[in-house]
């Protein structure tokens, strides 16, 4: 599977810079401290020439909640700035939109990978989304953790072009570009939430660029393989992991270089190993299933999506997908933490598993990070396959062994110093009796789903219901 890989380089030792442009002066933004930028496209180089700058509040179009962030505004040949989150996202009591979207649950239009997506399907040159810690989910460290490098998957020549630059653009960096206009950041923050917010160019400020971008195309692959359903093999279950970790980075304090994923997500694909193990010992399932092993999740989930734009089996005919993407390792426990409440039936197959174990179910407690977009699943979600995820940072378990601050602490430890780093490596004090739990309630819910004839349905609050509903004649 091919894959596109671009870096924009520095030019004479100096970091890569985007130039706003106001009165005849110069304000530059500069590539990891004021902004993040790349390119997915397959180009080496970038040229921008005094490019109007469109604010777009959160770029949110959603006709089925009576909300257009555009209006009429030509975004051809701009760049195009967004809020982070989604529009409701600060709303206080009594706003008009307070509540429209998902409250504090992030929808899709949250989410930065739309918000590219929508800029692209209006022609805009480039689009930055403008960073907060709550708004993203977390710190301008990560947001700018890559600068300048992007992957993408190659695209067909008639294919919606993505814009020529994307990305992050700092919070005060920001405040400065909005000043050069003449208007206060946190004054247009509160007026993208009102409901007749329409898009609208920064006067007097235009944004130039000329930059150069090593493009390579590299092979990778995405491992699938499939136990045939014995009665009705055109029905498909999909159980996947990804295989890719964050490679090789700086050294650490001991020397190390290597950020191996051991658990993001090597013990994932060590789950859908033993599920596809265990499913094809003895009888054959009814219908048939499938298992993933996705490259590039790290990357922007790129192996899973080039599958759901090309799938092998009909995504129509998909009953459901079953994503394990980071269990914990901290032993047993009283609950299991769902990802994405209110998107399908399947939240109740859980539910009843999780209760044959003597489980309950617990939302994840920080749904406004969007967790539900940042996993593979969603691949197959945004095409409406119903999904399941189970990733264990989604919130503290209730741990047998010292209960839900147990819980707490494990996720604290792993994410504040071992996620996508060189200590993400297996160790003996792993308890991976908790990860056995989560393994056997997917087997649970999939022997259940591969020996039936039911179809799960999108539940009315998931945005990609009607998705789903177009393609039911085939079912």
């Amino acid at each position: 599977m091919p894959l596109i890989h671009t870096q924009i380089v520095a030019p004479a030792d100096n970091a890569p810079v985007l130039r706003l442009n106001t009165d005849g002066a110069t304000r530059t933004l500069v590539q990891g401290t004021e902004v993040e930028f790349s390119s997915t496209r397959a180009v080496e180089r970038a040229v921008i020439d005094d490019a109007p700058i469109v604010f777009v509040g959160h770029g949110a179009f959603a006709p089925e909640r009576s909300w257009d962030d555009f209006g009429n505004i030509d975004l051809r040949g701009k760049l195009a700035v967004f809020l982070v989150n989604d529009p409701d996202f600060a709303a206080v009591a009594g706003e008009a939109v307070a509540g429209r979207f998902g409250g504090k649950r992030m929808t899709y239009y949250g989410r930065w990978t739309y918000k590219f997506e929508e800029a692209a399907r209006r022609g805009a040159l480039a689009a930055l989304v403008v960073h907060d810690d709550a708004g993203a989910g977390y710190g301008w460290n990560v947001a700018s953790s890559s600068p300048g490098e992007n992957y993408s998957i190659e695209r067909p020549a008639d294919s919606l072009a993505p814009p020529l630059l994307q990305g992050w653009l700092h919070n005060d960096a920001a405040r400065d570009l909005f000043a050069l206009a003449g208007l206060s950041l946190e004054e247009q923050r509160q007026l993208a939430r009102a409901e007749d917010f329409e898009a609208f160019e920064l006067e007097g400020v235009t944004l130039s660029a000329a930059l150069e971008i090593e493009m390579e195309v590299v092979q990778s692959q995405n491992v699938l393989a499939r136990l045939k359903g014995s009665t009705r093999p055109e029905e498909s279950i999909l159980v996947s992991g990804h295989w890719d970790a964050y490679g090789v980075g700086e050294p650490d304090s001991q020397g190390r270089t290597v950020r191996p994923g051991a658990n993001d997500d090597a013990l994932g694909i060590a789950g859908v190993i033993e599920l596809a193990r265990v499913l094809s010992t003895g009888k054959s399932p009814e219908r048939s299933v499938v298992f993933a092993a996705w490259t590039a999740e790290e990357s922007g989930l790129l192996g899973s999506e080039a599958y759901a734009s090309q799938p092998l089996f009909p995504l129509e005919t998909t009953v459901a997908n079953f994503t394990l993407d980071i269990l914990q390792t901290a032993g047993l426990a009283r609950d299991v933490i769902q990802v994405g409440e209110g998107q399908s039936e399947l939240e109740q197959d859980l539910a009843r598993a999780a209760a044959l174990q003597g489980r309950t179910v617990t939302p994840e407690n920080l749904p406004e990070n969007g967790l539900f977009f940042r996993a593979d699943h969603f691949s197959l979600a945004r095409r409406g396959v119903p999904v399941l995820l189970i990733m264990g940072i989604a919130g503290g378990a209730d741990l047998v062994e010292g209960g839900r601050a147990a819980g707490d602490k494990w996720i604290a430890d792993y994410t504040g110093n071992c996620y996508h780093q060189t200590c993400d490596a297996w160790s003996p004090e792993w308890d991976l009796r908790g990860a056995v739990q989560d393994i056997e309630l997917f087997q649970s819910i999939i022997t259940d789903l591969a020996n039936s004839s039911r179809w799960p349905e999108l539940l009315p609050s998931s945005e990609f219901k009607s998705i789903r509903d177009e393609s039911r004649h085939l079912r």
